[in-house]
C-alpha cells in the first residue's frame, strides 16, 4: 500500500520539476488558508445564540445567524402556516431525483414521466394554490432556495429538449429555412448577455403585450431563461452529432429509418452520451446563474441571504461572510453533486478522458 501511495505521488504529483513547483506552492496556500478558515467557520464560530451572542464574538463566524433565518432561506416569504406545502414538493422532488439515479430503482421509466409530466403540474397547484381549498400564494412571496430549485428544475428540463431540436435543426441541410431559423434563435440569445435576457424578461417583454394582458414575472424569468440556456445546449449537442461517423447516419438510412426514428434510435443516445461532460457542465452555470434573477426583483437563496444581511439587528462585522459562506456550501453541494453523478455516468458508459 505505501509503495502504491509512493507511486500514485510521483506520478500525478512530482512527476516533472514544473508539477513538483505546483504541488509546493498548493501546499503552502493549504497551510496558510486552512487553518484560519477552520478556525473561523469551526472552533471560534458563534453556534446559538441571538446578535449579542455574535457581537460577544467577532472571531467566528455567526452560524446564529444562519439558524435564525433559516426557514427564509429556504422559503422565502412564503406564508408559514402553508410552508407545509414547499416541504411536500421538495420531499417528492429529493425522492424522485434519488430514485431516478439509482440504478436498481424498479420503474424507472414510470418515475422519469411522472417527474417530467405530473410532478410540474402537482408542483404549481401545490405551490400556487387557490384549488382544492389550498389558499393562494402568490409567486412574489416564493424566495430562497425554492425559487432557485424552481427556475433551475425549469430550466434543465426544458433547455435539453430544446436545445436537441435546435441542434437538429442547425444539422438539417433538407429544410434550409428551418437551418436559418435555428441559426438565428441560437446566435441571438448567445450573443447578448444573461442580464440582458432578464432586463427584457422584467421591463421590455411587458411593453409589447396589450394593457389587459399581464404574465406573471417569474413565469417571464423562467421562460426566458430556458430560452437562453437552450442555445448553449443547442451547441453542446450539436458538438456531439458532428462527433459522430458519418457511419453512423448512413446504417440508420440501411435499415430503413425514417430521419426522427434514426435520430431517435442512433444517433441521439450517442450524441447525449459523448457530451455529457459538457451537458453536466452547461446544467451546472445554469443552476448558478439563478443568483441573477436578483437583479429583477426575485429573491432567490443568493438574493434572500445578501437582503437578510442588510437587517440592522444583525449588523455584525462577521454576518456577511457568514452569510455568503453558507450561499457558498449550498451552491457547492448541488454542483458538485451533478459533476460526481456525471462522472458516475461516465465512468458507466465508458466515455474516454474521464480520470
Amino acid at each position: 500500500m505505501l509503495a502504491n501511495a509512493n507511486y500514485w505521488l510521483k506520478t500525478n504529483l512530482f512527476s516533472t520539476p514544473l508539477n513538483s513547483t505546483f504541488t509546493g506552492l498548493t501546499l503552502a496556500f493549504l497551510i496558510l488558508v486552512v487553518p484560519g478558515l477552520l478556525d473561523f467557520t469551526l472552533f471560534s464560530a458563534v453556534w446559538s445564540g441571538g446578535p449579542d451572542a455574535c457581537r460577544a464574538n467577532t472571531d467566528g463566524a455567526c452560524w446564529a445567524f444562519i439558524g435564525a433565518r433559516f426557514p427564509q432561506f429556504v422559503y422565502g416569504v412564503y406564508e408559514a402556516s402553508e410552508r407545509w406545502r414547499v416541504n411536500i414538493v421538495l420531499a417528492i422532488f429529493f425522492i424522485g431525483i434519488a430514485a431516478l439515479a439509482y440504478e436498481g430503482t424498479p420503474r424507472r421509466n414510470l418515475i422519469a414521466l411522472g417527474m417530467l409530466v405530473v410532478f410540474p403540474i402537482f408542483s404549481v397547484i401545490m405551490l400556487s394554490g387557490g384549488v382544492f381549498g389550498l389558499e393562494v400564494v402568490t409567486t412574489t412571496n416564493w424566495g430562497g432556495f425554492l425559487l432557485t430549485l424552481v427556475i433551475a428544475s425549469f430550466g434543465i428540463v426544458v433547455s435539453l429538449p430544446l436545445g436537441c431540436l435546435l441542434a437538429f435543426g442547425r444539422q438539417s441541410d433538407n429544410v434550409p429555412l428551418i437551418r436559418t431559423l435555428c441559426i438565428i434563435f441560437i446566435e441571438f440569445w448567445r450573443g447578448v448577455p444573461l442580464i440582458t435576457v432578464l432586463f427584457m424578461a422584467s421591463f421590455m417583454f411587458p411593453l409589447f403585450l396589450p394593457s389587459d394582458v399581464t404574465i406573471d414575472i417569474l413565469l417571464r424569468a423562467m421562460v426566458f431563461f430556458a430560452l437562453f440556456s437552450s442555445a448553449y445546449m443547442a451547441e453542446v449537442i450539436r458538438g456531439g452529432l458532428q462527433g459522430l461517423d458519418k457511419g453512423q447516419y448512413e446504417g440508420g438510412e440501411s435499415l430503413g429509418l425514417r430521419y426522427w426514428q434514426s435520430m431517435r434510435l442512433i444517433i441521439l443516445p450517442q450524441a447525449l452520451k459523448i457530451q455529457i461532460p459538457a451537458i453536466v457542465n452547461t446544467f451546472i452555470g445554469l443552476f448558478k446563474d439563478t443568483t441573477l434573477v436578483l437583479i429583477i426583483g426575485l429573491f432567490d437563496l443568493l438574493g434572500t441571504v445578501h437582503s437578510s444581511i442588510a437587517d440592522p439587528k444583525w449588523s455584525i462585522p462577521t454576518v456577511p461572510y457568514s452569510g455568503y459562506l453558507f450561499a457558498a456550501f449550498v451552491f457547492f453541494v448541488f454542483c458538485y453533486g451533478m459533476s460526481l453523478y456525471s462522472q458516475f455516468i461516465e465512468r458507466k458508459y465508458g466515455i474516454k478522458g474521464h480520470t
